[in-house]
């Protein structure tokens, strides 16, 4: 009966829209046969509304897995650089396809402005490359550089901008967390000598975080990688470095090669 309630609580959560007697095919489905009154007491003793209460408290996480073909979500990073004029923040903006989890480096600056932010936003909507073709959302915060302007050049392209709410962090989750990534796994680590080394070492990971870096949120897959994933244990395992082996990727190779494992 345990597995039964656990079963009953899934579904629930999972499918708002599911009153009792869907629950109860679902769980017909599975080989579990109850009546609706059992599930509707089940449900009850979890704290669980009935399938109309549940879908008017439809979360934000659920918004986000029911429209990932649709969103890309956006944010800013800041580093510093050494210049002539010594040390002076940088702002990169990056933008994320959610379910590709493709990243394109929108604009890396000193001084964004307005009129830069406005042409980011006309070269995201460009009708032959832009980055937002086919997009419908872009979710962001309530950053000042995301203007009025910004956000109309958007909507006449038929992309809505979501702003999440303030001091919810988690709302743009998978952009907070390719922060952390690019931090952690690369700027933190180098010591950046005017503005071109600093594009130089985000455009190398972002080289590596689609080809080469297998992500937990894609069942450790790597988004775009450049062969097949080899589960065979032949052929020599390579290694193959980026920015002097601070990011590194290790793959089977073909047999001839020489295994440089470091």
């Amino acid at each position: 009966m345990e597995l039964i309630k656990e079963f009953c609580v899934k579904f629930a959560e999972e499918n708002l829209t599911w009153g009792y007697g869907r629950i109860q095919g679902a769980l017909e489905n599975i080989g579990y046969i109850i009546c609706e009154a059992t599930v509707a007491n089940i449900l009850k003793a979890a704290g669980i509304l009935p399938a109309p209460e549940r879908m008017k408290k439809s979360n934000w996480k659920q918004f986000v897995r029911s429209h990932m073909d649709t969103i890309c979500v956006a944010d800013f990073l800041t580093t510093e650089v050494w210049t002539v004029r010594g040390l002076v923040r940088y702002h990169t903006l990056f933008v994320m396809n959610l379910a590709k989890r493709q990243v394109q480096i929108a604009q890396i600056n000193c001084q964004m402005n307005g009129e830069v932010m406005a042409q980011v936003a006309r070269n995201l909507t460009d009708s032959e490359d832009g980055f937002l073709q086919g997009m419908e959302y872009f979710v962001c915060d309530h950053d000042t550089l995301f203007t009025k302007q910004f956000e109309a050049i958007l909507d006449s392209s038929d992309v809505k901008v979501l702003r999440t709410r303030v001091a919810t962090p988690q709302q743009n989750g998978f952009a907070e967390r390719f922060v952390k990534s690019i931090k952690e796994e690369c700027l933190n680590k180098l010591i950046f000598f005017g503005e071109n080394s600093l594009k130089r070492a985000v455009n190398e990971y972002v080289e590596h975080y689609h080809h080469e870096r297998n992500h937990q949120g894609l069942d450790n897959l790597i988004p775009f990688p450049h062969a097949p994933r080899n589960k065979g244990q032949s052929g020599s395992v390579v290694k193959f470095e980026r920015l002097g082996g601070l990011l590194n990727y290790y793959h089977r190779g073909n047999g001839k090669e020489v295994p440089r494992i470091a």
